[in-house]
């Protein structure tokens, strides 16, 4: 028998809008199913059908049975009861799915104390066995901890534990991995293919992520518009695509190993002879005189054929933190590296490497504890004082967070955020003009330029943070994970966008991301970083296919790929 059967499954909205048309799917014992699609496809829709969690106004139609019990239609207890014993659900953001005020053992334990009456002890006992189960290192400290005290990869795998506490037959992971770095996102993939084979689970697992759906699923079936647009099995699919929504989802996926990757015709950025750890990682001394080396400063430094001027500087930036009780953190060491204007620079590592940190110093929201860091020839190190220093460093220097949410205020419109920031540096510009050309190109309609940020898709937001940074025209844009939460195609689009940027206003980027894919495609050189060290530094291209440090080699072992063996790994 199926663990999920869902039938010719239709929402329907009370005004009469149809969210879901027919959708047929179907999870067996032991085998994965990825739901694959962008946002607003319909895939947490679907999936969440499984737990009868949805819309409380929506009206359904076809039928969702877990385990051969028909869920559409069922009371709160047989629901609570379902969710208890049969299917539970990982969800993508782990700090939002615990309460921070509470401990991690309280999470684990509630629903078995309060809905099964197990006493404490033994709810423990088994929250014990789980954490141990889902290799978190110090369940007995754990137990105690709260949320903010571990990482998100710890945190995902508390996340694993509370929904295995029930023993469930049906596993949904909505989106579980993508904030995580490569490795973590690795042992959490990992651990679920282990978990899944030893305790003979179904999982259906949502993801925009076609390699990863590749590496761990068996069969997918892919969703566009709340319709089904194809399935089949994964390998099968994922080399002849038939549909032509899944040819282009395959096609704006990026790859560490397409040659045209990395766009030819800008040149690359470099790293100073002698720049602390990177220049013993065994790159620069083979690798040609014309691509590494940087003369002394203002001199510019050479690049290709010519001498191309550096915008940005940085040499021997170091940052450390005080923590009570315990030695100070490292966390940049000694970072000595040159961007050429017009160019993109990768930053690659595991999360705590120092890869924000590093973006913080450049755009000026931190002050190295030494080091400098320079702009177009001018001092920008550390944070600028007064209004028109700030001005000044803005000009020159954007930011593109990772989560745009925090950084749009919730009360201004999203034609307004950006027109606000244009008018700011407007050198004579039209604000209004420049808002709306630019909210166009990242792709937001007219409807949505007007609305809210509550009210758009992550991905949405994230775009309406990059044309806020682009509206003041810096000369260098820092992306520290910008695209992370971005679909597939909606990602190609703006990465083209920073290309066209650069070969049309000479636009210098440095890309913070730990997707490599993506960093193929964008940058021309990339810098390696591991707790704060820069151990292995050079041309993209040559990095990712001929990798020198170690370090380097586990963080390309570590991305999902179909043949990634996964279904067996332990």
């Amino acid at each position: 028998m199926s663990l999920l059967e869902i039938s010719q499954l239709t929402m329907d909205l009370p005004g009469g809008k149809r969210l879901l048309h027919g959708i047929d799917l179907i999870v067996e014992p032991g085998r994965t199913v990825g739901l694959v699609g962008e946002s607003g496809s319909g895939k947490s829709l679907t999936a969440r059908t499984a737990l009868g969690l949805f819309p409380e106004k929506a009206k359904l139609g076809g039928s969702v049975k877990v385990d051969g019990t028909e869920v559409l239609g069922l009371s709160g207890s047989a629901l609570r009861a379902l969710r208890l014993n049969d299917v539970a659900m990982v969800f993508q953001d782990p700090r939002a799915g615990i309460n921070p005020v509470r401990t991690l053992g309280d999470h684990l334990t509630e629903a078995l104390r309060l809905g099964e009456g197990v006493s404490g002890e033994a709810a423990r006992k088994r929250a014990m066995e789980l954490m141990e189960a889902v290799r978190l290192p110090r369940p007995d400290k754990h137990f105690h901890q709260y949320p903010h005290e571990l990482s998100g990869g710890q945190l995902q795998r508390i996340m694993i534990a509370g929904a295995l506490m029930g023993n469930p037959r049906l596993l949904v992971c909505d989106e579980p991995t993508t904030a995580l770095d490569v490795t973590t996102q690795a042992e959490i993939v990992r651990l679920l293919a282990t978990l899944r084979d030893e305790r003979g689970m179904g999982m259906l697992f949502i993801t925009h992520d076609l390699g990863l759906a590749g590496a761990l699923c068996d069969d997918v079936v892919v969703l566009a518009g709340g319709r089904v647009q194809e399935r089949g099995d994964m390998a099968a699919v994922l080399a002849n695509p038939s549909a032509q929504y899944t040819q282009r989802l395959v096609a704006a996926t990026p790859s560490l190993h397409l040659d045209d990757a990395v766009p030819a015709a800008v040149t690359g950025a470099s790293l100073p002879d002698g720049a602390g750890p990177a220049s013993v990682a065994g790159r620069h001394e083979a690798a040609p005189a014309s691509q590494v080396g940087a003369p002394e400063a203002g001199q510019g430094t050479w690049a290709g054929d010519g001498v191309v001027e550096p915008l940005l500087r940085v040499d021997g930036v170091r940052r450390t933190y005080a923590v009570r009780g315990k030695d100070p953190v490292t966390a940049v060491a000694d970072a000595s590296f040159v961007i050429p204007r017009g160019s993109a620079l990768g930053v690659v590592g595991e999360s705590g490497s120092g890869k924000s940190t590093l973006a913080r110093m450049v755009v000026g929201l931190e002050t190295p504890d030494a080091g400098t860091i320079t702009v177009a020839g001018k001092d920008r190190t550390g944070t600028p004082r007064g209004r028109e220093a700030r001005l000044a460093h803005a000009r020159s220097v954007q930011m593109v967070f990772q989560d745009p949410y925090l950084s749009l205020d919730p009360r201004i419109p999203v034609h307004r955020a950006v027109r606000d920031a244009a008018s700011l540096h407007a050198d004579g510009r039209d604000a209004a003009k420049v808002a709306t050309e630019l909210l166009d190109r990242v792709g937001l309609t007219p409807e949505q330029q007007q609305a809210l940020p509550r009210t758009l898709s992550g991905g949405q937001r994230q775009r309406v943070a990059m044309a806020r940074a682009l509206a003041v025209q810096p000369e260098l844009l820092v992306m520290d994970e910008a695209t992370s939460a971005l679909d597939v195609s909606v990602q190609a689009q703006v990465l083209q966008l920073v290309t066209e940027l650069r070969a049309e206003r000479g636009l210098t980027v440095l890309f913070i991301s730990h997707d490599l894919g993506v960093v193929r495609r964008v940058c021309d050189e990339t810098l390696v970083l591991r707790r704060g060290e820069i151990v292995e530094a050079g041309p993209t291209a040559e990095l990712l296919d001929h990798p020198a440090h170690e370090y380097t080699r586990l963080l390309l072992d570590s991305v999902p790929r179909p043949d990634a063996g996964w279904r067996l790994a332990g």
